[in-house]
C-alpha cells in the first residue's frame, strides 16, 4: 500500500503529524509513505525515516501533479484540508481521507467565547483520518529528527555546557503570540541560568534589545543565524525551553525538553498545546485568565486589537521565573 500524506504548513503543524506518520508506518504492514509540504518545511519532514519520499511545492499544487499521478496511490491522507488541497484530491482522483479543521467551532470560541470544542488535541483528531487503515495513536510523543551535520556544538559555539542554559524562543508568526520585549526584559533579568535566544531573522531587533537592556554576558542572541534544524539541536542541548505558543514549543515536545509555554491571544482550548502525552509534567502553560477578549484569533494578529494587550502584558512574571528556575 502506498499513501500520500499532506500538511502544507506551518512548523508546529507539521512537527503534530508525526506521531500518525509513525503509527501508519508500525501499524499498516508494507506501507509506503510519501509526504507533500511546502518547500520552506521540507527540513522539518525529510529526516524522517519514516518517509519514503518527500514531495514540495512552493505556491501550487500544480508544481507536482504530473509526478504525484504517476506515484498511483491507495490513498490520500488530508491533514490539512484547505483550497489547495481540494484541488489536489480532485485531480489525483484517488481515495482520500481529510482531516476536520472544526472551523465553526474555533469561529464559535472566537467570537461568542462559546467553547463547544471536543476536549482533544489536534493529534487525536489527526488520527481520525487513518482510523479506516486500522491505525489507533500510541499515546507516544511526537518525533523531530535531526541530521549530523545540523547538530550544534554549544560549548564551541556559546561556551555553555550542554543542559546548563536556558533556551528562549523569542518568536512566532503573529505580534499577540510574542512576549513584547519589555516583559522578557524583566523574566530574563530574574532568571540565574545562561541563555540562549533563538528564533528568526525578523526577531534579532528584540533580541538586540533584550541583549543590551540586560547587558549579560552569558546571554547570547543566536536569532537568525541558524535554520530550523540547528534550532532544534541548540534546544535539544538546552535545560529547557521558555517560549511562545510556536512551532519551536513543538519540537521541544518532541525531543522531551522541559517546556514554559506562554500564551497569548491563544488558548490551549484550540487543541495545540504540547503533546507530551506520557510525559503530563513536562510542561507549564501561563496565560492570563479571566480576560473577555481572549482568544481574539485562532492564530493571530500583528497588533493586539483592543490596544491593550493585556494577554501578554499581564503575564504572572513571578510565576514563570519560577517555573524556568525550579
Amino acid at each position: 500500500m502506498k499513501i500520500l500524506v499532506v500538511r502544507f504548513s506551518s512548523i508546529g503543524d507539521i512537527v503534530l503529524t508525526s506521531p500518525v506518520v509513525r503509527a501508519i508506518k508500525e501499524q499498516v504492514k508494507g506501507i509506503e509513505i510519501h509526504y507533500l509540504t511546502k518547500t520552506a518545511f521540507k527540513s522539518i519532514v525529510e529526516p524522517n525515516p519514516r518517509i519514503d519520499k518527500v514531495y514540495t511545492i512552493n505556491s501550487s499544487v500544480n508544481e507536482v501533479i504530473p509526478e504525484l499521478q504517476k506515484e498511483q496511490y491507495d490513498w490520500v491522507i488530508d491533514l490539512h484540508n484547505n483550497i489547495r488541497t481540494k484541488a489536489l484530491k480532485s485531480k489525483l482522483r484517488k481515495p482520500s481521507k481529510t482531516f476536520r479543521k472544526l472551523n465553526f467551532k474555533k469561529w464559535l470560541l472566537v467570537n461568542f467565547k462559546l467553547n463547544k470544542l471536543p476536549a482533544l488535541h489536534v493529534v487525536d483528531r489527526y488520527f481520525e483520518t487513518v482510523q479506516h487503515l486500522g491505525v489507533k495513536n500510541d499515546a507516544k510523543k511526537g518525533e523531530f529528527y535531526i541530521e549530523e551535520v545540523n547538530r550544534v556544538d554549544v560549548r564551541k559555539e556559546f561556551g555553555f555546557s550542554p543542559k546548563k542554559y536556558i533556551a528562549v524562543a523569542i518568536g512566532a508568526q503573529f505580534a499577540t503570540k510574542r512576549l513584547p520585549a519589555e516583559k522578557l526584559i524583566k523574566i530574563l533579568g530574574k532568571i540565574g541560568h545562561p541563555v540562549v535566544l533563538i528564533g528568526g531573522g525578523s526577531d534579532k531587533e528584540v533580541a538586540q534589545q533584550v541583549c543590551d537592556e540586560l547587558k549579560r554576558d552569558d546571554v547570547f542572541d543566536a536569532c537568525g543565524k541558524y535554520n530550523i534544524q540547528q534550532s532544534a539541536s541548540i534546544v535539544e542541548q538546552s535545560l529547557k525551553l521558555l517560549t511562545n505558543d510556536t512551532g519551536m514549543m513543538h519540537i521541544a515536545s518532541c525531543i522531551s525538553v522541559p517546556i514554559i509555554s506562554v500564551w497569548g491571544n491563544t488558548v490551549p482550548d484550540l487543541g495545540m498545546s504540547p503533546y507530551m502525552p506520557s510525559e503530563k509534567t513536562g510542561f507549564s502553560i501561563h496565560q492570563v485568565e479571566g480576560l473577555s477578549c481572549r482568544p481574539c484569533s485562532k492564530i493571530g494578529y500583528q497588533k493586539c486589537p483592543k490596544g491593550h494587550f493585556k494577554c501578554m502584558l499581564d503575564q504572572n512574571e513571578d510565576a514563570i521565573i519560577k517555573d524556568v528556575m525550579r
